[in-house]
């Protein structure tokens, strides 16, 4: 297996639905690619910067963060630099204007519209957007901008399906659907929630394996572990023969004899 490019995700456009899953740890991207996950992304900090070296046969996408660029070119130099740490494509939520600047450079850019959690504020908050016909053609209007900025694909996060639909079928951008229904070219995860970590679960989401859970038990058997050993060792039976280091007896009195002498 081979890490999608591109233009394979372009070409099998309305084809085929790819996996797409965000990770935070190591382990977590060795998993998902070992489970044959199409798409990987985290977001571009310095604690995940080794990630795609985990996962290098799968399509890797690192995130611009909200906030950490405040004009195109601090943008672009991290786009650049996150290519070189090993992504294949790049998210990133600022304006057509900055995404413009570094789609003229090559640098292969997925937009966002809908709910976009750092700008919520101005769609009503943590809610879906776009059931209304002005947010359905302000998202309409977006995706146009980001089709002429030169971004090849657009996160459609929780908007109405039948919306997503329509945008996927006519627009050229590959569609990502996170809560936005079965329709796009991608389906979108944290693993937070398909792990079952995350505090509370969205309504787009669905919860695979409860790691919360088995976290906590863990947690339990870690502190039921150090209480035994406290216990052991106030009862004196810890250490025991097995964790001792014996001397033989004539040595310990050969060095014992030389310790008494020391100093007459």
């Amino acid at each position: 297996m081979t890490a999608l490019t591109v233009r394979d995700l372009l070409d099998g456009k309305g084809k085929t639905c790819r996996t797409f899953v965000q990770v935070t740890t190591a382990e977590e991207a060795r998993a998902a690619a070992t489970a044959g996950v199409d798409m990987i992304g985290t977001a571009y900090t310095d604690g995940r910067k080794a990630l795609p070296r985990e996962a290098p046969q799968t399509h890797f996408q690192f995130g611009l963060p909200w906030g950490a660029h405040v004009n195109a070119d601090q943008a672009l130099r991290a786009a650049f630099d996150a290519i070189a740490d090993g992504a294949t494509s790049i998210y990133c939520a600022l304006s057509p204007v900055i995404i413009e600047t570094l789609a003229r450079e090559g640098i292969p850019v997925i937009g966002h519209t809908g709910l976009v959690p750092p700008t919520a504020t101005w769609t009503g908050g943590f809610r879906a957007v776009g059931k209304s016909p002005e947010q359905a053609r302000a998202i309409l209007q977006k995706v146009r901008d980001l089709e002429n900025a030169g971004a090849y694909a657009v996160e459609l996060e929780v908007i109405p399906h039948q919306l997503a639909t329509a945008i996927s079928r006519r627009s050229s951008l590959f569609t990502i659907s996170l809560g936005a229904g079965k329709g796009c070219d991608a389906q979108y995860l944290f693993s937070a929630d398909i792990l079952g970590l995350a505090p509370r679960i969205p309504r787009h989401a669905r919860v695979y394996h409860d790691f919360k859970k088995e976290f906590e038990e863990l947690q339990n058997k870690r502190v039921a572990a150090y209480a035994a050993w406290c216990a052991d060792v106030r009862s004196g039976q810890f250490p025991a023969a097995g964790q001792l280091i014996e001397m033989p007896d004539r040595v310990l009195e050969e060095v014992l004899e030389t310790i008494e002498t020391i100093g007459t």
